[in-house]
């Protein structure tokens, strides 16, 4: 049985010990929820244990759902983690936890937007309508994803205090992890135009992003602004705000970027994380290869 008790102490373990991201811990706590619905309903004894069985039935049941493999693997590892923490300070006896295995999650490679579809983009928010200073906001918060490979929570994170931006900009991404990322005199220009344009007072601490109402910009409006771009444009459905951070790395190594520089940049705790994109620059080498190799025409 999953108390609760046990799941706040390890929510609280991994906010304050593994300084964990608020989104990655409501996470961690569905995943915990999703388990613990389906053990209540397998078994409704107060001190039943967890056992091969009934994990084999809830990754059955998740299949059933079709819910997709890196999903399962996510749900697996929160409730590994949980199971472990419990483990480690007594409040459950697990001898062993060997058996606890997700299936093996498919080897995705990024889906990134080319050169020109990023500028054709960047070019189409000026002829949308809606008032000038939504547009410039608009394209400044684009060119921090593209300029900086920033996520889409650490841009509407800025504050207004944090501009003017200068040539490095100093921020916290996911676990509290900080980084400096350098800035593009292109990515300054365009906030600072956004800002001069604005029409709403802001002072230190206010987002820095606003929405047409003046209120904080969310990520939703960021999503459907791409969404709106996307099928203007005919471009493919994985072209999300998220494109931009992938075509941010995929662009600076394919014009010869450092692996481990575009970690840095990033703020990939694993380089394997990041060597993904060179699977994405090296599709792309093979396609130029076979189209345009004198020999690969015969």
């Amino acid at each position: 049985m999953i108390k609760h008790e046990h799941r706040e102490m390890w929510i609280n373990w991994l906010a304050s010990e593994k300084r964990r991201g608020q989104n990655t811990v409501d996470a961690y706590r569905r995943d915990l929820d999703d388990f613990a619905t389906f053990f209540e309903e397998q078994n409704s004894e107060q001190d039943s244990l967890i056992t091969r069985q009934i994990f084999h039935g809830w990754l059955a049941k998740m299949a059933s759902r079709k819910l997709a493999r890196a999903t399962i693997s996510r749900k697996v590892s929160s409730l590994r983690s949980f199971l472990r923490f419990c483990s480690k300070n007594e409040l459950l006896n697990i001898p062993d936890l060997g058996w606890l295995r997700a299936p093996k999650p498919q080897h995705t490679i990024p889906k990134s937007l080319s050169v020109s579809d990023t500028k054709l983009l960047l070019n189409a928010i000026s002829d949308q309508s809606g008032q000038d200073w939504s547009k410039k906001r608009n394209f400044a918060v684009l060119m921090l994803l593209y300029g900086c490979g920033l996520r889409i929570s650490e841009a509407l994170s800025l504050r207004r205090k944090d501009a003017p931006l200068g040539e490095w900009l100093s921020l916290s991404g996911k676990g509290g992890k900080m980084r400096d990322v350098p800035i593009l005199s292109a990515t300054r220009l365009a906030i600072d135009d956004y800002l001069t344009h604005c029409p709403y007072d802001q002072e230190g601490e206010s987002p820095l992003f606003l929405s047409n109402r003046g209120n904080k910009f969310g990520p939703r409006a960021v999503q459907r602004l791409i969404e709106t771009l996307r099928v203007k444009l005919n471009l493919p459905e994985y072209v999300t705000p998220h494109a931009l951070r992938h075509a941010f790395a995929t662009h600076l190594l394919g014009n010869g970027g450092d692996l481990r520089a575009i970690q840095e940049l990033l703020g990939h705790a694993s380089l394997s994380t990041t060597q993904r994109y060179t699977h994405v620059d090296e599709s792309h080498l093979i396609k130029v290869h076979a189209e345009t190799h004198p020999r690969a025409q015969r």
